[in-house]
């Protein structure tokens, strides 16, 4: 019985997530008495493999098909579930972003597997097998009971730290035929945004809402995050009344992100915008109301003007860079 974990790779690279859910399913592995398998799908060079090793994985599968090039749901759950079949894995690990949330219920269905989504907490017990997941925006919380022989768990970004054990893991290369029933995805063209970084990969996201009070004050805020090579992103009401574009838009209806650092300028903190930000490891809240919702999820705030604090902290991240 092991512990599947499947990593997922950016041009043939990975990411601190895919680092974090080995690291994560090495934890599990240790609670189960079990062993930690990595599945990659794509083109990824042997050296880059073995990094999985370092984070616990005990033996690597990097299936290597012409057929899986773009990311086909349905195609990627059959690949998982053959693998996970043959390996005898009693929990499967996947993230719990875009990726995961379209893999994830098709795997289940495959597997007849019983999921405990957004989990972030290693599992609170084996019998019955109990998972921990935050709930309603994490204003609450939820212990999730899977009864099934097979488990699923959908990691939420940024809640497990990186653990190191340097482990010398076996690489197997496999190549496993998919029918093309399953292959419904076609990418006609590829642009890929260049100059800018990307939201939902940002380490530290400076975000700005209404409290700005106008597209013409965004300067200060721009530049704090190019001085943090941060991503910037908006509140709703912000891009609806276009003053930043959509694409930054952060929150249920936007994009949701899990920053190891989010900085919220001016934002009130309604339900909706917390939704999508509530994951981010630390929460910085800047707002001239001290009983702004915001503040309730933040680990630090400023109460002031957003207008006076920014030009400050671009001052403050200058004098430490020089």
């Amino acid at each position: 019985m092991s512990v599947l974990v499947y990593t997922e790779n950016w041009d043939g690279k990975f990411k601190k997530l895919s680092f974090e859910l080995v690291s994560y399913a090495t934890g599990v592995a240790k609670m189960l008495n079990s062993t930690v398998t990595a599945v990659s799908v794509g083109k990824v060079e042997e050296t880059e493999l073995r990094k999985l090793g370092n984070y616990g994985a005990n033996k690597i599968i990097n299936v290597n098909n012409e057929q899986l090039v773009s990311l086909d749901s349905q195609a990627y759950a059959y690949v998982i579930s053959e693998i996970s079949r043959k390996e005898n894995a009693s929990v499967i690990i996947i993230s719990n972003n875009n990726t995961g949330k379209a893999v994830a219920p098709r795997l289940s269905v495959r597997l007849k597997a019983g999921i405990g989504s957004g989990v972030s907490k290693l599992p609170l017990n084996l019998n019955p097998f109990t998972v921990y997941k935050r709930a309603y925006s994490g204003n609450a919380f939820a212990h999730v009971i899977i009864k099934s022989d097979v488990k699923i768990i959908t990691l939420a970004q940024n809640s497990f730290g990186l653990i190191d054990t340097a482990n010398n893991a076996t690489i197997e290369n496999i190549n496993v035929s998919v029918d093309g029933s399953l292959l419904k995805t076609v990418v006609k063209d590829v642009q890929k945004q260049t100059g800018k970084i990307v939201l939902t990969d940002a380490d530290i996201v400076v975000s700005g809402g209404r409290g700005m009070k106008s597209p013409d004050n965004w300067t200060p805020l721009v530049e704090l995050a190019s001085l943090l090579d941060a991503a910037t992103a908006c509140s709703r009401p912000v891009s609806d009344e276009g003053w930043r574009p959509h694409e930054e838009h952060t929150g249920q209806t936007g994009k949701i992100i899990a920053p190891n650092l989010y900085i919220a300028v001016g934002i009130s903190g309604a339900t909706q915008h917390l939704a999508g930000v509530s994951s981010s490891k630390y929460i910085v809240a800047i707002n001239t109301d001290k009983d702004a919702p915001i503040f309730g999820s933040a680990q630090y705030g400023i109460v002031g003007d957003a207008m006076k604090v920014l030009p400050r902290l671009v001052d403050a991240v200058k004098a430490i860079k020089k």
